[in-house]
Order: structure tokens, then sequence, then C-alpha cells
């Protein structure tokens, strides 16, 4: 877990005006990717259930998946912050219930903390998960796991009343004790103001330049993910076009017989082959 000297030490870089990069991961081979590249945390988020899974939204995914995915991500990453993102069927019967999905990831999956999206029973489920010594990251501003219930994907906040609804939620979580907030698509004036206000860092993913840091999920950064495409999203590599073609190559060399080649295989020598041909005439 984040140790709490690790926590006073984010504030004080945020007073520097650090800026912290932040990725999702879902397998061992992407969060090794991330953090020889240097991200400075890893979010396992319930992304997972539309860009891996593909479920139709992040509220299908379980909490068992959510942790085969996590353990995943920490053999992948050693040294990496890890974050886990609580899934809806994680928290839904309440605090009691979230305390035991946060605990799964500690101490099963190897996270160094929790993500919890702002609802109902938020503060009450930050306070306890704190209580145990379990450090959270809030998430304001868009939430997935409610936005159908609410007003759907798009931005928040851009209205005054709704933006000062966002700003009390933040202000709310940092009340509690969280160590960071994740602002999603907000109007980037509110995501200046919130940045401000707050003494814990603010990441924001859709919430303009001026937060504390950015995050973005794996899939959407590196062109993989082309089901829709947010206005927020910049796209720094187009994988796939690269591994469609790389298929597209496989399948033709395979039904040309171009592969394998004989680099590409194993021989054994003339006196054993000799041997098996010898014995496999009796079959």
């Amino acid at each position: 877990m984040i140790p709490r000297s690790k926590i006073s030490a984010l504030i004080r870089a945020k007073k520097k005006r650090h800026r912290w990069a932040l990725l999702t991961a879902y397998d061992a081979p992407t969060a090794e990717i991330l953090e020889k590249a240097g991200v400075d945390f890893i979010l396992v988020g319930d992304s997972v259930g539309m860009v891996v899974l593909g479920y139709p939204s992040t509220t299908c995914v379980s909490m068992d998946e959510m942790i085969h995915h996590a353990k995943a991500v920490r053999r992948g990453a050693k040294r990496s912050l890890v974050i886990g993102d609580m899934p809806l069927q994680g928290i839904q019967r309440g605090p009691r219930q979230a305390l035991e999905s946060a605990k799964r990831f500690i101490h099963e999956a190897g996270c160094d903390a929790i993500k919890l999206e702002w609802g109902p029973k938020a503060l009450q489920m930050t306070k306890l998960l704190i209580r145990h010594k379990i450090p959270v990251m809030g998430h304001v501003g868009l939430t997935p796991q409610t936005a159908r219930k609410k007003n759907g994907f798009k931005v928040q906040g851009q209205d005054a009343k709704s933006a000062i609804e966002i700003l009390k939620a933040a202000k709310a979580f940092e009340g509690q004790g969280v160590f960071s907030v994740l602002l999603e698509c907000v109007p980037r004036e509110v995501a200046r103001w919130i940045t401000r206000k707050l003494r814990i860092p603010v990441i924001g993913i859709g919430a303009g330049p001026d937060c504390d840091g950015q995050v973005l999920v794996f899939h959407d950064l590196v062109g993989i993910f082309k089901k829709f495409r947010p206005r927020f999203v910049k796209h720094y590599a187009e994988l796939d076009s690269v591994m469609t073609r790389a298929v597209t190559n496989y399948v033709r060399e395979v039904k040309t017989r171009k592969f394998p080649a004989k680099k590409h295989s194993f021989s054994m020598s003339a006196k054993e082959l000799a041997e098996f041909r010898n014995e496999a005439k009796r079959f």
C-alpha cells in the first residue's frame, strides 16, 4: 500500500507544480511496458470491461475479473504504484462490501490503492476504507458507473450549478482523506478551479491541461480500441492497422506455405531420424 509518507510527498510535489502521467493496464506485458516508460501510476480500470472483455459498459465487470487483471498487472510491474478500480459490482451492496472488495485489491492482487467513483454512499465507503488504512483515489465529474442514470456520457459541469456540485464532491473526497482525485470530462475552466482549490493532486481525463496530471486508457492511446473515440483521446500510435497488417501477412504466408520456413523449424540428427523411420514402419 501507499505509505502515509508517500501521500504527504505527493502533496508536497503538487505544490512544486509536479505533473503525473497515469495510464491503464490490464495485463502483465502492458504493465511492464508502462513501468519501463516511466508512468507514475498504473490504473487497473474497470474500462477493461469495454476495451478488453467486450462488455457494453463498465458496469458488467465483476470483482473476480478485476482481481484477475490486477494480479496480472502486478506481475508485470513489480515497482510501480498500482491502483485498483472498484467496479460497480464490488460496491453496490454498500460500505461493508466495498471494504471487502478493497481488501481483495490490496491483499490478493497486490495493489497499492483503490479508485472509487462518486456516488450516493461514496463518502461512507471512503471513510471506512481509510479507517482501515486503504489509500483511496476519488473520481468525480463523469462517472461511467452511474452515467446512464444521470445524463449520459457527456461533458459534466457545463452550467454553474452542476460545476459547483462537482467541486463539492471533490472537496468532500479530500475531506475524507483521499490521496488524489480523478476529474473526468469537465470544462477546463472548472478543472483549473478545482485543481487550485484542492491540496491533493487532481488527475484529469478530458479535463484540460491545468490538472496536476493526466490519465488515458492505454488502448485509446495506442489506437487499438476504435469503437468510439472521445474528443479528449489522442492516438500516439495506430496499432490496430499495424496488428491487422501483421495478421493479414501471417494468414497469406500460411496459405502459400511460406511460413514456417526452415529457420522456424527444428531438426533431428540423421542417426535418430533413421532409427525413427525404421521404428515408425511398424505403425
